[in-house]
């Protein structure tokens, strides 16, 4: 059982990155996804997830109208799409799936049974 994020890299503020989260060794037909972002010496925060039928989606105030979570059934990925990308928005991201039936919230966390390592994104010029 294996998340597989990717898609990071440096990009200069304004431009856009797609982060993808690959499982393996399970469906995610019947999880939520998550991402979440780490910046050095700050708490890991949540960024967007989606529920797992699709249907919902949630994101932080902070990337709001910028970033589009989204996911693909057939090949079992997540995505992140992420515009307008802003020298604060530089961090390791995280993708992370949660059982869909958890009535837990999408922002917390330990709500999440799989984690992926992260990708690193870095916004600068």
């Amino acid at each position: 059982v294996q998340l597989q994020a990717s898609g990071g890299g440096l990009v200069q503020p304004g431009e856009s990155l797609r982060l993808s989260c690959v499982a393996s060794g399970f469906s995610l037909d019947y999880y939520a996804i998550g991402w979440f972002r780490q910046a050095p010496g700050k708490e890991r925060e949540f960024v967007s997830a989606i529920a797992w039928y699709g249907g919902s989606t949630y994101y932080s105030d902070s990337v709001k109208g910028r970033f589009t979570i989204s996911r693909d059934r057939a090949s079992n990925t997540g995505y992140l799409q992420m515009n307008s990308l802003k020298p604060e928005d530089t961090a390791a991201y995280y993708c992370a799936a949660r059982t869909g039936t958890s009535r837990r919230s999408f922002y917390d966390l330990s709500a999440y049974d799989y984690w992926g390592q992260g990708t690193q994104v870095t916004v600068s010029s």
